[in-house]
């Protein structure tokens, strides 16, 4: 069983940051892959961010891309979304997921077992 708790959300002016937390708890929380969606009221779950099995590189979904930077303290079991130039678009409540490593990535919410709470960002004018 693992734990997720997201944190760091609000609301800021377009063009601002915003740094997202997702801490995971529970024995094996290493060996999950912990990844990043967003959703917005009305619409499916969309994939943002993914951190590869191994960890050694990321994936990140073309409409942040060049924006967001997803990282990951290994040692802590947390995992940031380094959200920079905010857009209105980018307006949405942002999830954590985590599942175990069985294939290098994944990008489906359905894949993912664990989700976190939900962190509300909202970026206005």
């Amino acid at each position: 069983q693992v734990q997720l708790v997201e944190s760091g959300g609000g609301y800021v002016q377009a063009g601002g940051s915003l740094k997202l937390s997702c801490a995971a708890s529970g024995r094996t929380a290493s060996r999950y892959l912990m990844d990043w969606f967003r959703q917005v009221p009305g619409q499916e779950r969309k994939f943002v961010a993914a951190i590869m099995k191994g960890g050694g590189s990321t994936i990140v979904a073309q409409p942040v891309r060049g924006r967001f930077t997803y990282s990951r303290d290994n040692a802590e079991n947390i995992v940031y979304l380094q959200m920079n130039n905010l857009k209105l678009e980018d307006t949405a409540v942002y999830y954590c997921a985590a599942r175990l490593a069985d294939s290098d990535y994944y990008l489906n919410p359905s894949d993912y077992d664990y989700w976190g709470q939900g962190t509300q960002v909202t970026v206005g004018t």
